[in-house]
């Protein structure tokens, strides 16, 4: 059993058969196997105009087939042509083909003529086609004198070409002596007849090597024609001499050189006619002359010129319509058109046709007593004639034959017998060409036979048309049926299709079409079938197309192409770029279903396909890959509508690089005074290439333009050429003008001068101007060089100026300057503020008031007053080893102010001052005030020392900041006992003077908290704690030394011990094993909120929540060994508020800031000391 494999393919066009196919006229499905008689049938032919070369040797083809074998002979120019008495001549072994040879000796031309072969058998007789044999000829040109041509510019010029006349006719082409082709354009073309063609001439036309070339493919030959020169001059050129000399004659042509509407040059007049013959290609052409160069346009008159059959060539003067058909007959308009007029030209086409087949006479096979027709339609323009050959010899010449009769076009056949066969000629002729086709009438009696191999396997994809072969022959021609399965009933036509060949056509096959198909073949002499075996396949898909990727130059990109086919299948996947393979670029890499690029370039910008292939079908999957980058630069910039203020500034944009170009940006350099420095001057959308620029004055202008995209901006491009614009006086005044005295008696006029850009002119200088602004003075002023400063000097102190710069240059002066007033140097005030008195508000916050000092005497801008106060003395301490002088300043013209951070129970001294820009004036007469008292900061320390079984002793030092005269201290403590739990609170009173204390009938090994601070008579300040520990009784400690050595006791720690370190062993174990002991886990998942770390930057211990205030720390609390509590130093200190150097104060006066502090808390509000005992406490207190 052999595999067909069914491509995919498109469904044959397929005829509408019954059950059972009766296929008698239908011949040209049957192929007469060769083991049976048949008339000869002519299988291959040399072409009707067989042109030769005639350097090698001539060969005329001539096979056919037949039964028996057919034999051969020629005819040349319609008589016999003996091959056997020309020694040059042979024909090949079993062949009709003439090889005659011409190599050695002969010549072609001897061998010109008509050839037609016959094959012959006893059946009948075919002939072949008239041959016509010519040797191709490519003659040189003719030997010419050229003389120059000389022209002006402006005219048109044709230089002829004239090629010999060849065989087949050769392709023109011009070239200089360097075989450079010449360039044309839509001012010089190429015609169709080989002559070059000037709209206009051009100085750079001349040159003295315009040399037409004529190249004949059939004998690889190229004729060259002898050069012209061509020399073009301008009136100009032609000084008065040379114009005396010369005669008009020996200038090409006599118009001089102006511009002209357009003239054709070729076809001539206005009217031409043109003739085609069907299917060739219809070339029509319009040259025209000119000045401007005129461009040419084509139009059909009486309809439209077909879509897609329509050409253009040589700049649109030639129109091609390919496949031209009867309906292209008409008139066709060419328009010249320039913008001096237009010219047209209507050329009037006749599209003949040589004959050409409409039906086609075909073989006939017949069994005896049958009838048949042979048809042999044709059409042409003009219509063709039909004559009938039979076995190469006119019907009316041929033996008569009862059983055919001849009816124009068609011969009918009836009750045919073998001594009917025969081969039948039909020719179509008109003045074009002919047509000649053979076919035989075979008369035989053949039981039917199957043709096609036994047992073939097809295989198809499911949902696809299967194709079942089963060609077979026979005479009377079989009839044929299709049976699926062995028990299989007949196959109908609702489902299948069964063409007139045989074959079965399923049309869309499914998995249960799969099996085994037998054909059935009878006729009234016998039967034949064959089987042939179907399998459908599961269809390959793409099931992961590649995708549309945009990707930045010199970037990287993967396509993945992911195929699912049937498995019993091979399938090949396979990579295109744009329908080709890929580049053999180490860039390209495939990777199974991906494919990678890397690096990628401007020409990786294409559409990238896998295509999945099996031996069956064939799938294919496209993406396109965008490469993109930033633009690249615009080019020929170029500077139009040059005016005194503005310009017009184009430029062609640079490739987009597939991303638009949204913006153009200009800049520009100002060469004359800042060159080398681009500056924005404006940008415009990106479809607009022209601009009008606005320019200043005296400016040497270049632009440059950048284009931007998405991606990103381009790089500049090119700067133009250079622009010089004319001077004219400024048209702004120097900005930031200031008149601002540095000393007493002057005024300094400062300004910002203009940039060089804003000089509008060379001799850039500035006029200051100024006057007193309360007086009746005049201006005065003065020109100073480009400068920024003038210095007026003795003016008076500080009174205001009207001050004005205006620019000015070598054109003129700028528009009248704005006035701005100044004043001239400030001195330090005269007069201190007076009536200063103070209001203690509380002990650290005075409020302070006095009445502001005559405007006059400020002699200044008022800045401000500034207090300057100092502590003197303390009251409970009355030496102070130096005064600290701390300021406040008080902007504007304020009359009070707030002193705050004042410190309690103190003596304070005050003056205030009056301050403007240059700088204080005097005090006024110090006022002094005392603060009254306030509570005390905590002791310094409190210490435990000395404990005993009932008895603890408490030392401390007085607060360092008592504000104020201490009256007594408190001492709170209770007990802690092992829950910690709060026992009951003491409280005792201690005289002030006092630094130590012995607590007696104290509790043996008990815990103990202390709270501890002082009081002066503005209440209690912060306080102070701490715990201790009683020791414990030594009766008890004897008695747990004692217990410590029992055997018993020592013997029940050895087995806790030994239980732990079995305990121990086991966590390793299970630790090693990967296991993980939760322990540590369970402890930090469930801490003690109590226990809080220790912070390791500042060494200051957690506070306890309010909830927890009256709990005492935890055993793993820590305190210095020598058991003492420092307090931080909480002196409150100054917040400065004022904008001198200590403070600042609101607008009122009123203090901006606050105080911040931590305070201890009463024993009541749960407050409690963050420090624990010592280890030798904790050691105690371990029972």
């Amino acid at each position: 059993m052999q595999l067909k494999i069914m491509p995919p393919k498109k469904s044959l066009s397929v005829c509408r058969a019954s059950l059972i196919l009766f296929l008698c006229q239908v011949m040209n499905a049957l192929e007469v196997p060769l083991d049976l008689v048949q008339p000869p049938t002519i299988i291959h032919q040399s072409p009707k105009d067989y042109i030769i070369d005639p350097r090698e040797n001539i060969e005329i083809q001539c096979e056919a087939k037949g039964k028996p074998p057919p034999s051969f002979s020629w005819t040349r120019n319609g008589t016999h042509f003996d091959i056997d008495k020309d020694p040059l001549v042979k024909m090949l072994p079993n062949s009709g083909t003439l090889v005659i040879s011409i190599t050695i000796e002969g010549k072609a031309e001897a061998y010109e003529g008509v050839y037609q072969c016959t094959a012959r058998n006893e059946r009948g007789a075919a002939i072949s086609n008239n041959i016509v044999i010519r040797p191709s000829r490519s003659p040189l040109w003719t030997k010419e004198k050229l003389e120059q041509i000389t022209i002006l510019k402006g005219q048109s010029l044709v230089l002829p070409c004239r090629p010999p006349l060849g065989l087949p006719p050769p392709i023109i082409f011009w070239m200089d002596n360097s075989f450079q082709r010449l360039p044309q354009s839509e001012r010089v073309s190429q015609g169709l007849n080989g002559d070059l063609y000037f709209s206009n001439v051009l100085p750079e036309d001349t040159r003295e090597d315009y040399i037409c070339y004529a190249r004949f493919n059939h004998t690889q030959t190229i004729q060259q024609k002898q050069p012209i020169s061509v020399k073009v001059h301008s009136m100009d050129e032609l000084n008065d001499t040379i114009t005396a000399n010369l005669s008009d004659s020996e200038f090409y042509g006599a118009k001089s050189y102006i511009e002209r509407p357009p003239k054709l040059l070729t076809p001539e007049g206005q009217t031409s006619h043109k003739e085609e013959l069907r299917e060739n290609v219809l070339s029509l052409e319009c040259i025209a002359e000119g000045l401007p160069t005129p461009s040419i346009n084509w139009t059909k008159v009486d309809g439209e010129l077909p879509v897609n059959r329509t050409f253009y060539k040589n700049f649109k003067k030639t129109l091609n319509i390919i496949h031209v058909s009867e309906a292209d007959s008409g008139k066709y308009k060419c328009t010249a058109r320039n913008s001096l007029g237009f010219v047209e030209h209507t050329i009037s086409v006749t599209v003949k046709a040589a004959p050409y087949w409409i039906t086609a006479p075909r073989n006939l096979v017949l069994s005896p007593g049958e009838d048949g027709t042979l048809i042999c339609r044709a059409n042409g323009n003009p219509k063709p004639s039909i004559s009938w050959l039979t076995n190469g010899v006119p019907i009316e010449m041929a033996p008569d034959d009862p059983s055919r009769k001849i009816d124009g076009d068609t011969i009918l056949f009836s009750d045919v017998q073998e001594s009917s066969s025969a081969v039948y000629q039909c020719n179509a002729s008109n003045e074009y060409g002919y047509l000649l086709a053979n076919a035989f009438v075979n008369v035989l009696a053949e039981p039917p036979r199957i043709l096609t191999e036994a047992n073939l396997r097809y295989q198809v994809i499911s949902d696809r048309p299967a194709m079942l072969d089963c060609a077979f022959f026979g005479s009377p021609i079989p009839t044929i049926e299709w049976f699926k399965g062995t028990k299989g009933s007949v196959l109908q036509e609702d489902t299948y299709v069964f063409h007139d060949n045989g074959t079965l056509e399923i049309p869309v096959a499914q998995k249960d079409s799969a099996g085994t198909y037998t054909c059935v073949v009878r006729n009234k002499l016998g039967m034949a079938k064959n089987d042939v075996h179907l399998e459908i396949k599961d269809p390959t898909r793409i099931i992961k197309q590649p995708e549309y990727k945009v990707v930045q130059r010199g970037g990287k990109v993967s396509f993945e192409c992911t195929v699912k086919h049937d498995p019993t299948l091979i399938t090949t996947l396979t990579w295109l770029k744009d329908n080709g393979e890929l580049p053999n670029d180490g860039r390209f890499s495939v990777d199974n279903d991906h494919l990678l690029i890397m690096n990628i370039s401007d020409e990786d910008d294409a559409t990238y396909t896998c295509v999945a292939n099996t031996s069956l079908d064939m799938v294919s999957a496209s993406a396109m890959l965008r490469v993109v980058d930033r633009p690249n630069p615009p080019f020929d910039l170029e500077l139009t509508s040059l005016l005194e203020r503005s310009v017009q500034l184009s430029w062609i944009p640079g490739d987009e690089n597939n991303s638009p170009i949204t913006d153009f940006i200009i800049e520009y350099e100002d060469a004359l005074h800042e060159p080398g420095i681009w500056h924005y001057q404006t940008d415009v959308p990106g479809t607009q290439t022209t601009v009008e620029l606005k320019l200043s004055p005296y400016v040497k202008y270049s632009f440059r333009v950048i284009a931007v995209n998405s991606i990103g901006r381009s790089l500049p491009s090119e700067a133009s050429e250079y622009y010089m614009t004319k001077a004219a006086e400024p048209e702004e005044n120097p900005t930031a003008v200031e008149g601002i005295g540095s000393e007493p008696d002057n005024l300094v006029i400062t300004w910002q001068p203009l940039k060089g850009f804003d000089s509008n002119g060379p001799g850039l200088q500035y006029k200051v101007s100024w006057r007193q602004k309360d007086g009746d003075d005049e201006w005065t002023s003065v020109v100073v060089a480009n400068v920024s400063k003038y210095i007026v000097s003795g003016t008076p102190t500080f009174v205001p100026y009207l001050v004005k710069v205006q620019a000015l240059n070598d054109v003129g002066f700028a528009p009248e300057p704005m006035i701005i007033i100044g004043h001239s140097g400030e001195d330090l005030p005269m007069v201190a503020p007076s009536n200063v008195h103070v209001n203690v508000v509380n002990s650290t916050l005075a409020e302070v008031h006095w009445e502001p000092v005559p405007p006059k005497s400020v002699r200044g801008h008022l800045k401000g007053y500034r207090i300057y106060y100092w502590k003197v003395k303390n009251s409970s301490k009355r030496n102070r080893r130096h005064v600290e002088k701390k300021i406040l300043t008080f902007s504007g013209n304020k009359t009070h102010g707030m002193l705050p951070g004042l410190e309690p129970f103190s003596h304070y001294t005050l003056n205030v001052r009056v301050v403007n820009g240059k700088g204080e004036g005097p005090a006024s007469v110090d006022q002094v005030f005392n603060t009254p008292e306030g509570v005390p900061s905590a002791p310094l320390f409190l210490k435990i020392v000395n404990p005993t079984l009932d008895s603890l002793t408490l030392e401390w030092d007085p607060p360092s900041h008592p504000n104020g005269i201490l009256t007594a201290y408190t001492l709170k403590f209770q007990p802690i006992n092992s829950t910690h739990e709060l026992g009951p609170l003491v409280d005792l009173k201690i005289a002030a003077n006092m630094t130590s204390l012995v607590l007696r009938n104290l509790s043996y090994s008990t815990r103990y908290k202390f709270y501890f601070y002082a009081q002066t008579s503005a209440g209690s300040g912060s306080q102070i704690t701490e715990e201790a520990v009683t020791t414990v009784d030594e009766a008890m400690a004897s008695r747990q030394v004692d217990i410590a050595t029992q055997g018993w006791f020592i013997g029940l720690m050895c087995a806790v011990a030994l239980l732990i370190l079995i305990l121990l062993i086991v966590c390793f174990i299970r630790r090693n094993k990967g296991g993980k002991y939760p322990v540590k886990e369970k402890e930090d998942a469930h801490a003690d909120p109590e226990i809080q770390p220790m912070k390791e930057d500042d060494g200051t211990f957690g506070e306890y929540s309010d909830a927890e205030d009256h709990k005492p720390l935890k055993k793993g609390s820590r305190t210095p060994s020598d058991r003492t509590v420092k307090k931080e130093d909480s002196d409150d200190s100054l917040v400065d508020y004022g904008e001198g150097v200590n403070g600042q104060f609101n607008e009122d006066g009123s203090f901006i800031g606050q105080y911040s502090g931590k305070k201890e808390k009463e024993p009541a509000e749960g407050n409690e000391s963050s420090e624990a005992p010592s280890p030798v406490n904790a050691m105690n207190s371990f029972v």
